[in-house]
């Protein structure tokens, strides 16, 4: 019988640290993944040294970027790039993940893909779970520490705080359309009984000046957006920041921050991702002209 074939992972990344860039591929080929297929988009104010920096360590990992872009990030921008690399991958399943995200599943992919493709499922779904430092910092990490060591807690800071969309898709037959953000697949629902995990290592040092600039760029109309939604929740977390000295509150029981691990699921975390997943309600805002806009709906 011929071994089933792993998904192609498909990624648009930014200028992150190449550090988390080679811990994010470790991850995955740890999954079993095999075949990466890799964006890389840099906005104008990243330095040159940074961005060949990053494409030389790319390249190091055996991870050769599909396409390199440069300019405004617009709200469209991660969409068509994700959606031109998922076109290079072809037939079969794909693995979507940012790269500062790391999925943990609860089983290995190869029967994920079986149990979903037997229940008639084209899509497998996942809830974020945002990981923050022992005191909230917005800590600098180092790869000799790791990222489970520097970010040991897991809550619901997206959700509950941000009003973000926390579910995504994180598996997709690639006959399927995933919507911006990777949060839907409009016509396919994952089961809410098999979610992933997605760890989410956002908040860490420097994001701030990257939420700053994201809110000047799409308030000042130099990046396009098309619903206020990315502004309005890098907004909420600046705002929280200024209100805690710096710090996101990890002692808030709302956020439900507690020590969780890549290494397996968070404790009952079925059952609590199920609960986000078939709860969660659209949330409403304004937009810059005034009118009242709802996120869209599951």
């Amino acid at each position: 019988m011929k071994p089933p074939v792993s998904p192609a992972l498909i990624a648009v990344v930014g200028p992150v640290e190449p550090a988390l860039l080679a811990t994010w591929t470790a991850h995955y080929r740890q999954l079993g993944i095999e075949r990466f297929l890799l964006a890389f988009h840099f906005p104008d104010h990243v330095p040159e040294a940074w961005r060949d920096q990053l494409l030389a360590a790319s390249h190091d990992l055996g991870a050769v970027p599909a396409r390199v872009s440069t300019g405004p990030w617009h709200e469209h921008t991660n969409t068509q790039l994700r959606d031109f690399l998922r076109e290079q991958a072809g037939a079969g399943w794909h693995l979507i993940a940012d790269s500062d995200e790391f999925q943990t599943y609860p089983a290995p992919l190869a029967e994920m893909i079986a149990q979903a493709k037997n229940a008639g499922h084209k899509v497998i779904g996942g809830v974020l779970l945002d990981r923050a430092s022992n005191d909230g910092r917005l800590a600098l990490w180092r790869p000799e520490a790791g990222l489970d060591r520097s970010f040991p807690l897991g809550g619901h800071l997206t959700h509950r705080l941000l009003k973000g969309d926390p579910r995504k898709i994180v598996l997709a037959h690639s006959s399927v359309t995933v919507a911006s953000g990777n949060h839907r697949a409009p016509g396919h629902k994952p089961d809410p009984q098999t979610l992933a995990c997605v760890h989410h290592f956002k908040w860490r040092s420097g994001i701030l000046d990257d939420l700053r600039r994201r809110v000047d760029r799409f308030t000042s109309g130099a990046w396009d957006e098309h619903t206020p939604a990315v502004r309005s929740e890098a907004s909420r977390l600046l705002q929280h920041i200024d209100r805690h000295n710096g710090r996101i509150d990890v002692a808030d029981p709302r956020l439900a921050f507690r020590r969780v691990t890549l290494e397996r699921l968070p404790d009952g975390w079925a059952a609590e991702a199920a609960k986000i997943t078939t709860t969660r309600r659209p949330h409403t805002f304004q937009s810059q002209s005034g009118s009242t806009i709802s996120s869209p709906s599951p």
